[in-house]
Parts: structure tokens; sequence; C-alpha cells
């Protein structure tokens, strides 16, 4: 039973911690008893977790740098699972004060003047997190407090009463886990501000000075990026905070891919929609070459938020053509990557030679190097292949395209239509079941216009980007035969 009065909590033995030291206790532990904390950060485990669990039994206040969607407002929301169940603190206080070692006025004055009947309440960890967004328009006032001239007044007390303060949200944070998103993003002069907060332990407002030994457990995220495009964190502030970790995004496919599949919001509908192995190793892979890219600013980096939405787009798309068609059941075709397009070229940041070729090229642009860098998991590399003084395995296939035929796939094609379409195409389907001939019917069609994509990509045949789907052709006939039409509306040959 909890305790309800001060006198109750003495009589329980109850010893309070401060923040640090209760994360600390508590890391502790978990780690003896080998519990997985911080569930559902994936990638971290021997980098980013190690680091932050060494700071916590430091009792040190950290920094999170790192780029946009690597999770670093996540892993400080996890912290709280760190804390206590429950803490007392004395009832009506606004900073929520430790029955046992109080610190504000009116937590003083109730214990002075109650004694042992003081009343005591109890919060739970969920609400000992304070999270903050810097933003240029934040305050003194809002993060540390100021003087409230109405409750002075109210009151009938001079200035010099520490009762007239209304009090921030950082005091408002006393023996809980206080937050401040994109440091640099706050007013040089609102980080001078922070200081004492850090280390004095005392507050300053308009003049008024107040020991006021707050306890908080200080969390900072911040993009490397933001040092010189946006703003800085002040060296003071910076050599307060005594652990800097550094988080980056998957260094693996599986990695990647466990980390969409979680994060990734589809309904119960969407989720039975076929999704090859394929296909979902695309997604990532598209991210992975963003990374990398010449054509996006490394500097502000790729989100692991474009794989999320991708896929998510990948899977609705698919959804779209089954409701067109009036279809039971369908599957992913990579067809359907026409439909992540609006996914990619909101997520990328372009340089300048990113700008002249466009978000939409360039996110095509990924999209085929993609299917480039798989093409060899599945199938002979086409150039080797060619040179080879083997049977070249896509002979049969360019030279259907060598004489002038053509297929277009667009994304709504019903499956008999999609299934036509590629049948159609001489050597096709016995190369994918020369390969891959244990593979269900669905898979089979899914190789077979995977195929296409990659002679593509390895300049076997052409590729035209169509406004929901793509078209192959003959690569020399492309050559001689450019649609001027089609170049003025973002025909990417």
């Amino acid at each position: 039973m909890q305790a309800t009065t001060l006198g109750q909590l003495k009589a329980s033995n109850y010893k309070s911690l401060s923040v640090k030291d209760e994360l600390r206790k508590n890391l502790i532990t978990q780690l003896q008893n080998k519990e997985a904390g911080f569930e559902g950060i994936l990638g971290y485990d021997e980098t980013v977790i190690p680091e932050l669990q060494t700071a916590i039994l430091s009792r040190h206040n950290v920094l999170l740098l790192g780029l946009r969607g690597q999770a670093k407002t996540r892993i400080a929301r996890l912290m709280v699972n760190l804390l206590d169940e429950y803490i007392p603190y004395v009832t009506g206080s606004e900073i929520f004060d430790d029955p046992l070692n109080p610190i504000s006025w009116y937590a003083k004055n109730e214990i002075a003047t109650k004694g042992d009947d003081t009343a005591i309440s109890w919060q739970h960890r969920s609400e000992r997190y304070t999270e903050k967004l810097a933003t240029p328009d934040v305050t003194v006032a809002d993060l540390i407090g100021d003087v409230d001239p109405i409750k002075a007044a109210t009151l009938k007390l001079t200035y010099n009463d520490e009762r007239v303060i209304h009090f921030g949200l950082i005091p408002r944070a006393h023996r809980s886990i206080f937050v401040i998103n994109e440091l640099p993003d706050l007013q040089a002069r609102i980080q001078v501000a922070l200081f004492n907060m850090l280390q004095e332990k005392d507050i300053q407002i308009r003049g008024f000075k107040l020991r006021l030994p707050l306890d908080i457990q200080f969390v900072f995220t911040a993009n490397p990026e933001d040092y010189t495009n946006r703003g800085s964190i002040v060296t003071p502030l910076k050599d307060r905070i005594e652990s800097q970790i550094l988080t980056h995004y998957p260094k693996t496919i599986e990695i990647s891919r466990k980390i969409t599949f979680q994060e990734a919001k589809l309904t119960a509908e969407q989720k039975l929609i076929e999704a090859d192995g394929l296909v979902k190793d695309l997604v990532e892979q598209i991210a992975f070459e963003a990374r990398k890219s010449e054509f996006i600013d490394q500097k502000s980096g790729v989100s692991a938020r474009l794989t999320i939405s991708a896929y998510e787009n990948l899977i609705s798309n698919a959804e779209r053509r089954m409701l067109i068609n009036n279809e039971q059941s369908t599957f992913v075709r990579l067809a359907d990557l026409s439909g992540i397009i609006p996914a990619v070229t909101g997520k990328i940041e372009l340089v300048y030679e990113g700008e002249l070729e466009g978000p939409a090229k360039v996110a095509h642009t990924l999209i085929g190097k993609a299917i480039k860098h798989l093409f060899a998991r599945y199938f002979p590399d086409p150039e080797r292949a060619k040179k080879s003084k083997t049977a070249n395995p896509y002979t049969k296939i360019t030279e259907w395209f060598t004489e002038g035929n053509t297929i277009e796939i667009a994304d709504d094609l019903k499956l008999a239509q999609y299934k036509q379409a590629l049948v159609g195409v001489d050597g096709l389907h016995e190369l994918v079941q020369k390969f891959h001939p244990k593979l269900s019917e669905n898979q089979t069609l899914l190789l077979m216009e995977f195929v296409l994509h990659g002679l593509a990509e390895f300049s076997q045949v052409s590729k035209n980007y169509l406004n929901s789907g793509f078209g192959f052709a003959d690569m020399f006939d492309s050559l001689f035969n450019v649609d001027l039409e089609d170049e003025d509306e973002d025909d990417f040959r």
C-alpha cells in the first residue's frame, strides 16, 4: 500500500534517489538480469546502446548527435522505462518535490506546517518525461520561468519573494527526464541560460537569483548539419554535456528491413497483399543508394522514414490496382515502384547537380541503381554474359526487342494482362525457369519483370518511364526514335 502522508513514507523506510541514480540503479538490474532494453531500437546493439548505457552508469547528461531519422527521439523516450514505476511527491507541489528533500517554498512550508501529516501523492514514470522542440521563438520564460506580476499582486508579495515566480518547463521537469530536440536551433542566448541549470543548479530570472537544486536528467538531440547550416551549440554548453553519442543509419539491408516492417503502418487488408523478398530488398536498397548518391546532400542524410513511406506506398499502389480491377488478391510488382516516387522525392535534399536533374529523375535513377545492385543475386551479370564465350542466356530476349517488339507494363494491369504481356517476350519465361525453377507463379512473373528492368540497367534494352509504369524496347531503336514531345514530359530514356 502506498503511503499517503509523510509520516507513513518515513515509516516505510523509503529512500529517495536522484533521477540519475534511479536510472543507474534500474539499468544495473536490467544488465545483471540480461533483460532487453530499448525495445524497438534496431541496429544499435553494438554501437549506440552500449555507449548510452555507459553514459547512464556515469550519470551523465547526454547529447544524441546524428542525421535525420536515426531514432534519436525514440531512444530518449525509451529511457523512461528505466525510471521507478512510482515516486512520491508533496501533494500540490507544481515541481513535484521529493517529500524527503523538498526544494520549493511551497513544499518546505507544507512540511514545516503539517509535519508528518503532510499529504503525499505518487507520480507514475510515464509522467516524468518532458520534451521540447527547440525553435527560434523559444524564450527563457518558456524553459526556465518568469516573474508573474498577477500572482504578486494577488498574494500581495514583493518581487523579492520566490513565490512570484512562474516556473517554466525545466523546473516543472524536476526529478524527471527533460529532452530538448534539435538543440542548435535554440538561440545562443537561450542556450546560455541553460549553463547554470546544468552545473551550478541555480536559476536566474530577470535579476531574481534563486538557488534551486533541480534534479533532472537532460537529453539533447542535434543534427551535425545544424552546426554550420542553421545554428550551433555554444561551446560552454556543449562542454557541460558530459556524453556525446553518435547515431547512424542501418548498416545492413536486413536490419533496415526489420525497421521498415516494424514502423510501416499497414491495415489488416494491406497485410494480406503478397510482397516478395525481392521488392522488400529493393525498397531498402533505394535508401542505401541514396545515401551515397552524388545528387543528394549527404550532410542532410536520408531518413529511415524514406523506406517506411516507400513501402507503405508500394503496398497501397498494389491495393489500388486490386480495387480498380475488382480482384480478390494481388501481389506487389515492379511496376508498382512508380507509386513510391512521391515518398522518395519528399525525403531527399538535392545538391545543385540533383536540382538540375530534377527530383523525379533522381528518384528513378535511385530505383535503377537498386535494381542493378540486386540483379546479380538472381541472375548472371548481363555484361559478362555478353562477353562470355559460352551461350548468352539473354540473347533470345534481346533479339525479340531487336526485331522491333515492345512491351508496356502499367501498374493497373489485370493479372491476366500482366501475365500475357510478360509471357509474350520470347525467352523470358524460359530464362527464369532455368535459374529459379521452384517458384510460385506470382514469383515467376515478378522475376520475369525484374529481368526486363535488369537488362535495361545494364543497357541491353531500353526502359521508358510512363506515367504509371514502365515500357521496354530495343536499345538502339530508342536512340534513333526519340519522341520530342515525350522528352518534354520527362521521358528519362
